[in-house]
């Protein structure tokens, strides 16, 4: 049994994508129709534009996804269709891609989607007042209480659970400071303040959630043809209305990358593609389910190559 999976923000390298669009026409299409239903040209920007502006959350989200569609599009062109999976899931933006994949919400609607997401979320919050950190060597519950022990009336909370020994805080500048001093003390390997533009699933990212309650309440959402692992719950969705509530609760919630990987491998999971940009969920799978193999998806070579290994 195997899933699929798509990368969220961090991923996104200038070129992404463009090997298949030059190989399969339909890769070429998502592309288009990406670029139609934003306005703009964002696939010149992925292959040709410049590292820095890609990075920037509006434009990296629906980049990252329009990438992983075209992956997905390769792949049809090769017989194989998201039915070959008994689960899809996504890393935070991710997740939008896993539903497009899916069948749940459409192409244009998951790219107006992610670039107002980018938006609101880089808007929520002004510029220097938030950041994140990542935590290595210390689990879930022990990042926790350094949140709880710093916090001193300011956010700081544990924002992507990623794998055993890797938990993302985020929150109020000064509070994520505080606890990357104390995680350092209380015996993590490593504690560093990571290079975003705002602090992403926490409470901070409030008015964000409110602006995208209101335009996914505008969108139609299918039920997905397979079940969806959404990050905030950990198992598998299918109701389009749950969907639809998720999604809110996802920009201030924890995306619970670990147990959604685990809930997979409980679920019979033995095999997880990694649909589209960069290979870092592979990496987080195999530190949580080293049973589960991985694959990359990511360029026209490893198409094929996840065709033939289905043979």
């Amino acid at each position: 049994m195997r899933a699929f999976v798509f990368p969220g923000q961090g991923a996104q390298t200038i070129g992404m994508g463009r090997a298949l669009a030059e190989a399969y026409p339909l890769a070429r299409e998502v592309f288009e129709e990406v670029d139609e239903a934003l306005g703009e040209k964002l696939s010149a920007l992925i292959w040709e534009g410049d590292q820095d502006e890609l990075t920037l959350t509006r434009n990296a989200q629906p980049a990252l996804m329009a990438t992983s569609m075209a992956a997905m599009a390769a792949l049809g062109a090769e017989g194989v269709t998201v039915n070959a999976a008994a689960f899809v899931a996504g890393h935070s933006l991710g997740e939008y891609s896993a539903l497009c994949a899916a069948g749940a919400i459409s192409l244009a609607d998951t790219a107006r989607l992610l670039r107002l997401r980018g938006e609101a979320m880089q808007a929520a919050v002004a510029v220097g007042e938030g950041a994140m950190a990542a935590i290595l060597g210390l689990d879930l519950e022990a990042v926790q209480a350094v949140a709880a022990a710093v916090a001193e009336g300011q956010v700081v909370q544990a924002a992507n659970d990623n794998d055993p020994a890797q938990v993302v805080i985020s929150g109020h500048k000064a509070g994520v400071e505080r606890a990357v001093a104390l995680a350092q003390e209380r015996g993590a390997k490593r504690a560093v303040m990571l290079p975003v533009s705002a602090p992403f699933h926490c409470a901070l990212m409030e008015p964000a959630a409110r602006v995208m309650a209101e335009r996914l309440a505008e969108v139609t959402i299918e039920a997905p043809l397979v079940p969806v692992v959404a990050n905030v719950r950990a198992q598998g969705v299918s109701d389009p209305d749950e969907i639809r509530a998720l999604l809110v609760e996802q920009v201030t919630g924890a995306v619970r990358w670990r147990e959604s990987v685990a809930w997979m491998a409980g679920q019979g999971v033995t095999e997880i593609w990694e649909i589209g940009a960069g290979k870092a969920l592979s990496g987080m799978v195999r530190r949580i389910a080293r049973d589960v193999a991985t694959r990359q998806v990511g360029t026209p070579e490893e198409v094929v190559a996840a065709v033939d290994s289905m043979n």
